[in-house]
Parts: structure tokens; C-alpha cells; sequence
């Protein structure tokens, strides 16, 4: 998976140049149980998405059915949402 990433642009109006800064943003998961959201930390940059998902699984049994949505950029972070997928029978 790609790594986002946020540009700066710097202008240096003296010597007419533009120097482009990119930086790695952090991710962040988001996770709703019982009513609360909870956010956690990227255990490991370089796993995919789906690996900090089943990491995360052994801890809340919740991520065992749950579905990953689009990432945001918000607030110099990439939040991904772990959202429940539970049905309902009948």
C-alpha cells in the first residue's frame, strides 16, 4: 500500500525557487465499541491495513467481522475507520 502524503510548498521569493517538502503522516485507527470511540495507534508503519486490523483483532473481537473505510486526512493524520459489519438474523 502507497503512503500518503502531505506537500508543502515553500516559497523563496528572493531567489524565484520552490522548494516541495513531502512528510510521511502518521495513521490512526478508529474503532467504535460499546458507544465509545477508541483510537489506536499504528503498531507497525509498514504493515497494511488489513495486518493492523487482524493485530488488532486478538484485543477487540469486534475487528473479527469488520470492514476498514476509506482513509481521511484530518488533523495531519490518516484515520482509517474499523467499522462492524455484525447482521442480524432472521
Amino acid at each position: 500500500m502507497g503512503r500518503r502524503l502531505r506537500n508543502r510548498i515553500i516559497y523563496q521569493y528572493q531567489k524565484t525557487t520552490i522548494m516541495l517538502l513531502a512528510t510521511q503522516l502518521e495513521r490512526v485507527f478508529l474503532l467504535k465499541d460499546k458507544g465509545q470511540e477508541i483510537k489506536l495507534t499504528d503498531p507497525e508503519p509498514k504493515w497494511s491495513v488489513e495486518a493492523v486490523l487482524n493485530f488488532y483483532a486478538n484485543t477487540y473481537p469486534i475487528l473479527t467481522t469488520a470492514k476498514v473505510s476509506a482513509p481521511v486526512i484530518r488533523d495531519d493524520t490518516v484515520q482509517y475507520r474499523f467499522e462492524s459489519v455484525m447482521g442480524t438474523k432472521g
